[in-house]
């Protein structure tokens, strides 16, 4: 695995290299030695497999609050999505700004998204998958939205929007009154 550090602190690439021959491919998605700087040790809580059946569809901007805030290891397994991680740490010299990467299908790069970010993405392409790793089991009391076309945030999706979901649609804008979450 190949660590590679994003504008944002903590919000990290990652490489991997498939082994292949005749059968198919073997790559290694979680090693809890090599990515425990990234994760301070903290054991995976909950997988959830995403599956989104529209290019241009968008899931997102979801995080969790203390005392159940979440890091997510995200992978795409079919297709291909346009990754997007927002900074919503209290404090953070890069608090609101957002850093996006394409994930796809070629198992070559997955990302770790720390505590204290929000994540969404769109598909590229029609029924794409993607992996999530969870740091911390979903709770419905801690849980936030950002909108997903917030002009405070101005996220540049890379297709034209077809689907989202009430709830992300519904989602408040930033006020001047949000100043981050602790994580």
């Amino acid at each position: 695995m190949k660590l590679l550090p994003t504008p944002l602190a903590g919000l990290t690439l990652i490489e991997t290299t498939a082994i292949a021959d005749a059968r198919g491919r073997f790559v290694r998605v979680f090693c809890e030695q090599e990515l425990a700087a990234m994760t301070g040790g903290n054991p995976i809580a909950q997988v959830n497999l995403a599956t989104t059946h529209r290019a241009g569809s968008i899931r997102g901007l979801h995080f969790q609050r203390e005392p159940a805030a979440e890091s997510k290891l995200v992978r795409c397994l079919r297709g291909r999505v346009y990754d997007v991680a927002v900074d919503l740490r209290k404090g953070s010299t890069t608090f609101l700004h957002w850093h996006a990467y394409e994930l796809d299908a070629s198992g070559q790069r997955q990302v770790y998204i720390p505590a204290g970010f929000a994540h969404g993405f769109q598909a590229l392409e029609d029924d794409v998958e993607l992996l999530y790793l969870h740091g911390a089991r979903w709770s419905p009391a801690h849980e936030g939205t950002l909108r997903f076309d917030d002009p405070a945030l101005g996220i540049a999706w890379p297709l034209p929007i077809t689907q989202v979901s009430d709830k992300d649609r519904q989602a408040p804008l930033l006020g001047a009154g949000f100043c981050g979450i602790s994580a």
